[in-house]
């Protein structure tokens, strides 16, 4: 599968064209369709990651931009799988990306007797049969690709055995397995999913929401069209590998007397690279303590994008970016940072933090003195104004910003080189104190009175590095959790995730000093430390220590490669 960097459509995605739109804008002005209504289906058995925006976007948004309504409806028909907490994380996800849906809130649950009335009207019709073949035998006899399949035993049941049976099956007179109900459709067909899918089966389990009431529960097949039809779905958006169902969709919707009959379309599904977006991968990743729950900043659910503090709006960005097509492709997380980073740079207030702290003295300011300086709070919006950061004789710059012996290119801090501080003054290094042990401890400097500010001083003369501080009087103390990717391959191995962990997905660093505006407060407000990266205060803070992880860092390599063309 190829990484799709390409920008080519740019100009039909920000006037919202493409194939499903077109589908939808023929439909209505050819009156086919009065109206649009679409919907949202998610599964309450896990919570929802980066690869859903793209059909949560699709169902919400087109049904929007064409006067439509767009519901959620749970397919809660897997109770040994579903938990509350899923259903709740899930509402919360959606109204988090952007999106309402109201009033229309439904549950495939709504409609088991409903659903439970079809089944009997096919068995009824000669269309269903129960089978009472093990699942072993099922899928030995139903072929394959090349090779069709072979018909039950159980297939020419007469319709009365087959209600006495489908009835005793929903009144809980049978263990789990013993019997199902399937279609009866063709054996030989080309197109497995018609070769007499199961259409219910036995699952002695309470429901969240049905309690104890039902035996017998409905597969996706056949739940998902008619919940469809109930609602009065006219687009169905699936993703593509619901395509080669969409034949056993459209026969169910003519054999049963249903209110309506939506009309089913499949789009590609968003794949990411450096990342599995798989609900058994991410369960496993979960459950195996790989990572620290759902909500872990490394994660692709919303509920990690959210901690980490990716903004919505760069999430609903980056899916109209990518667009809607049939082909499948994976594409570049680079997109997806550079679509945060977009936000994030309007947005986020500056401030100054030193992950590693290497200690400066600055011999000519007077001890005991210091002074206020005006640092600005967002380039970018004049209206965020400014603050004071505050400026003494020690201070704390970044380990990184220093070397004893620098290579030709290195143009930061050295033994007898002169730096600026942002926002402050100009520095010079004239002594490296070091430990027993030979390491650099503290560095020795002097500041040059005419560069308050940092600006360049009188006589002209320029620097080549101007590098963040704090004070060493005022700094706060902060953990810093520096996250990267959590695969290291860009296509990793779903059936063998855990070899493709990336062991320094996330750096924590203790011994961080940030400036008091970045710990002002305890929201949730986005930063940007200076030269640093983005980053939000992350629920771990407690008093007097504040947690912060990285949303994302500063360099957009997918941007640099769309300026390479």
């Amino acid at each position: 599968m190829a990484i799709d960097n390409s920008v080519a459509e740019e100009t039909a995605r920000e006037a919202g064209l493409d194939f499903v739109r077109d589908i939808i804008r023929d439909d209505l002005d050819s009156g086919r369709r009065a109206g649009i209504v679409t919907r949202f289906p998610p599964e309450p058995n896990g919570y929802l990651h980066i690869g859903h925006a793209k059909s949560i976007c699709l169902n919400f948004g087109v049904a929007e931009e064409f006067g439509g309504v767009c519901a959620l409806r749970f397919d809660d028909t897997n109770p040994a799988k579903e938990e509350q907490e899923y259903i709740d994380a899930i509402m919360q996800d959606v109204r988090w990306l952007g999106f309402d849906w109201g009033e229309r809130l439904f549950h495939a649950s709504d409609y088991f007797e409903q659903l439970y009335d079809w089944a009997e009207h096919l068995i009824k019709a000669g269309d269903a049969y129960v089978d009472d073949q093990s699942q072993e035998a099922m899928r030995a006899n139903r072929g394959t690709l090349t090779e069709p399949g072979t018909n039950s035993p159980y297939r020419d049941r007469s319709v009365e055995e087959n209600l006495d049976l489908f009835r005793r099956m929903r009144a809980g007179e049978f263990e789990n397995g013993a019997r199902v109900l399937r279609a009866k459709i063709d054996m030989g067909s080309g197109n497995i999913n018609l070769r007499d899918p199961v259409l219910y089966r036995i699952v002695n389990a309470p429901h969240p929401r049905t309690g104890t009431t039902w035996h017998i529960y409905p597969s996706y097949d056949f739940a998902h069209g008619q919940s469809d039809a109930i609602e009065g779905v006219t687009h169905s958006l699936c993703t593509l590998e619901f395509a080669d169902h969409r034949p056993l969709y459209d026969w169910l919707i003519e054999k049963l007397p249903v209110p309506s009959r939506p009309r089913q379309i499949e789009f590609a599904r968003l794949n990411l690279t450096h990342n599995v977006l798989s609900k058994r991968v991410l369960t496993a990743l979960v459950r195996d303590g790989h990572v620290d729950g759902w909500d872990d900043p490394r994660m692709p659910t919303f509920a990690g994008l959210r901690r980490r503090g990716v903004p919505p709006e760069a999430i609903r960005a980056f899916v109209k970016a990518i667009g809607v097509s049939r082909a499948d492709n994976l594409v570049d997380v680079a997109m997806l940072d550079h679509a945060i980073r977009d936000v994030l740079n309007r947005t986020a207030l500056r401030r100054m933090a030193v992950l590693r702290p290497l200690k400066v003295v600055i011999e000519n300011y007077p001890e005991g003195d210091g002074e206020d300086l005006e640092a600005v709070n967002n380039p970018e919006d004049p209206e965020a104004g400014t603050r004071p950061v505050h400026f003494g004789r020690e201070l704390y710059v970044e380990r990184d910003d220093f070397m004893e012996d620098p290579p030709k290119k290195f143009f930061r801090l050295a033994p007898g080189r002169e730096v600026r501080l942002r926002y402050a003054y100009f520095i010079t290094c004239r002594e490296v104190v070091k430990d027993a042990s030979g390491e650099v401890t503290e560095l020795r400097c002097t500041y040059d009175p005419e560069t308050r500010g940092g600006n360049n001083p009188p006589d002209g003369r320029k620097v080549k590095a101007t590098l963040h501080w704090v004070s060493a009087a005022r700094a706060v103390p902060a953990e810093v959790r520096l996250v990267d990717r959590l695969f290291l391959s860009a296509s990793p191995d779903a059936s063998n995730f855990a070899a493709d962990i990336n062991p320094d997905s996330q750096e924590v660093l203790t011994g961080a000093m940030i400036e008091p505006a970045a710990a002002a407060g305890n929201d949730d407000t986005p930063l940007q430390f200076e030269r640093q990266g983005y980053f939000r205060r992350d629920r771990d803070s407690v008093p007097g220590k504040p947690v912060f992880v990285r949303t994302v860092g500063l360099r957009d390599s997918f941007a640099k490669a769309m300026a390479k063309g």
